[in-house]
């Protein structure tokens, strides 16, 4: 009688499957499209894995680990068991189903990667300081204490969040050497107080990155973000702005062999009284109808 069972696939080719499964599972971890509904743990796994903001690309080290990570273990494969895998495939490809499902795996291949490209073209054009949360809506007013800020401005005084007691202040958070969420953070807040006629509210950021953003490169950092005016980028010891930090709940993680911090994005509006009116996170753009309210008052 013959034995009509299908032969199992060599160890070498379903190495390689689970290889292709993980991959896809990774780039669509990474640059899936994420809403305000997204929840807690994808966000903060994308941060902290690919220094991912909730609807950003991943930063050098994220694009890094996309791309090495399947060719490192490709060819690990390919060095443990070339032969089995050349053998195994070769076998594979003469049985129907297997053509079927290696056209299957290049069809969606292809698929994954144009949709990486187009979500990467999406992204770096002209609408990607758009591409936060738009959905999420603006948060409840509060009246939480706000709490106390003093450090290093660009022009090398010490500046107080009390000093301006009695208005509103916008304060958020980023660092020099970022080159994504960073500036479209800045910019937004920038735009939505031009538009919204509230250029009487200064805009106040702290370093998230005082190892490198040190006092004497605060002016060079006013200038690239084109602060002007009671505007202020400010920064000190890493012992003053770590306690600042920790102060404002800010949440981050810093790469200790690069030196990057993976980070939100928080804007905060502390009104006259020195409370948190608005906390806004994940959505800077939000910062535009805190700010339409202010002038209205």
């Amino acid at each position: 009688m013959t034995d009509a069972r299908v032969p199992r696939p060599p160890l070498a080719v379903v190495a390689l499957a689970a290889i292709l499964v993980i991959t896809a599972a990774w780039w669509a971890l990474a640059l899936w499209p994420l809403d305000a509904a997204a929840p807690d743990w994808v966000v903060r796994t994308r941060e902290v894995c690919f220094g991912a903001t909730r609807t950003g690309l991943p930063n050098a080290g994220g694009w890094l680990l996309l791309i090495g990570e399947p060719i490192g273990m490709f060819g690990v494969l390919y060095v443990v068991w070339g032969d089995d895998l050349r053998a195994g495939l070769a076998r594979f490809h003469r049985r129907s189903l297997g053509r079927v499902v290696s056209a299957a795996v290049v069809l969606l291949g292809a698929i994954g990667l144009f949709g990486a490209a187009r979500r990467v073209a999406d992204a770096a054009g002209p609408g990607a300081a758009e591409t936060f949360a738009v959905s999420a809506p603006l948060p409840r007013r509060t009246t939480v204490p706000a709490a106390p800020l003093a450090l290093a401005d660009q022009h090398g005084n010490l500046t107080r969040l009390s000093d301006l007691r009695g208005r509103w202040v916008m304060v958020t958070f980023a660092f020099g050497h970022c080159a994504d969420i960073c500036p479209v953070i800045v910019q937004h807040a920038r735009r939505a107080r031009a538009d919204e006629g509230a250029e009487h509210v200064p805009l106040w950021i702290v370093t998230l990155d005082p190892w490198r953003d040190t006092p004497d490169r605060l002016p060079s950092i006013a200038t690239a973000w084109e602060l002007e005016g009671e505007d202020r980028v400010l920064g000190g010891t890493v012992a003053e702005v770590t306690a600042a930090l920790d102060a404002w709940r800010i949440a981050r993680q810093r790469d200790t062999v690069t030196g990057d911090v993976v980070h939100g994005s928080t804007i905060v509006l502390v009104d006259p009284d020195g409370r948190e009116a608005w906390r806004i996170e994940g959505a800077p753009q939000r910062a535009r109808e805190a700010l339409a309210i202010i002038v209205r008052e």
